[in-house]
């Protein structure tokens, strides 16, 4: 690729922020591989969070969530050298189907590395787009083994969250709600490594700063917020969260960089609040979504995002990844 991804330096770390121009970029780059999804409003949801609420519908999009946009991006600015070599990368299923679908649009060898506990159906679909599918114990585990592979096989990593590529992609999805919903006042966004929320608060700020950008984790998984408290990236020591598509085993510097300047909140949902707001997106609007793709819901109908009354709202449902079996046991 001739093109290169604008960035300033911001640390002697040498981490370099991507610019809403490359989000452009990216919206015009994976325009004909994926989906313009709908936001989708819902009177009940909105009754009940106290505001003008819609639902960007990503778990509709290809692949099942909305890591298919980052992926794509990723792998269409892929070096040949880096294509020759082959990617890797690390997920709990999303991401790992975003780039498997992502690297059979150009021939190139992808292997993923995931939980032994990763979705079935997550994993089917991995491998059902030519992607390698190998295992580690655990989240926890899980990058070590994937990095002592991609040492001994020479493939080029393709980083889940922190990857610049990756987050201009995920940012698209700021762009569309924008373009959607041009009276916006608020954007929740369910957070598990941040690029999403990095993305998103990249693109909205740079062209609505007025518009509030709230991040959503999991209690049991909230790198993001421990590692902004922290102010540096922090591993967890243990992942306990029914929403796995959000189960981050780390921070990373510049997902954490992006969020830390452009996000106004990250704040943090129990796992029985992300099931029943699971349950009442099933049942009041139809839509299927996974545990991670109800959590901006559940922290709206909770209030503690915080917002005033009557806020023209719109919450991501990120992922619809979910096998009929553990959707049966939830509800």
């Amino acid at each position: 690729m001739t093109d290169s991804v604008t960035a300033r330096h911001l640390t002697t770390d040498a981490v370099f922020l991507p610019e809403v121009d490359d989000v452009l970029a990216a919206a015009e780059r994976i325009e004909p591989y994926i989906h313009r999804t709908p936001i989708l409003p819902s009177q009940t949801l909105g009754r009940l969070t106290n505001t003008r609420l819609g639902l960007k519908a990503e778990h509709l999009q290809r692949t099942g969530s909305f890591k298919a946009r980052g992926a794509v991006n990723a792998v269409l600015r892929l070096s040949p050298e880096q294509r020759a070599r082959g990617i890797v990368t690390m997920s709990a299923g999303n991401h790992g189907q975003g780039l498997a679908y992502a690297a059979s649009l150009v021939g190139v060898r992808c292997v993923v590395f995931m939980p032994e506990t990763a979705v079935p159906t997550k994993v089917a679909a991995i491998a059902g787009y030519g992607a390698e599918c190998l295992f580690a114990p655990s989240m926890e585990r899980l990058f070590s083994a994937m990095d002592s592979f991609r040492t001994a096989h020479d493939l080029h990593y393709v980083h889940p969250f922190a990857d610049a590529d990756v987050i201009t992609g995920q940012g698209t999805v700021g762009l569309e709600i924008l373009a959607d919903v041009p009276d916006v006042e608020a954007v929740v966004v369910s957070t598990g490594g941040g690029g999403l929320l990095a993305g998103i608060a990249l693109a909205v700020k740079a062209l609505r700063p007025d518009v509030r950008v709230i991040g959503v984790e999991p209690e049991g998984a909230a790198a993001v917020s421990r590692s902004l408290a922290a102010g540096y990236p922090v591993t967890l020591d243990r992942i306990d969260t029914v929403a796995d598509g959000l189960a981050a085993p780390f921070g990373a510097e510049l997902t954490q960089a992006i969020i830390a300047e452009h996000a106004d909140d990250v704040v943090l949902v129990s796992d029985d609040e992300i099931v029943a707001a699971l349950r009442l997106v099933v049942e009041r609007t139809k839509q299927v979504v996974e545990p991670a793709g109800a959590a901006a819901v559940a922290a709206l109908l909770t209030g503690r995002v915080g917002l005033a009354a009557g806020t023209k709202t719109v919450a991501t449902l990120s992922g619809g990844n979910i096998d009929g079996e553990r959707l049966k046991r939830l509800l």
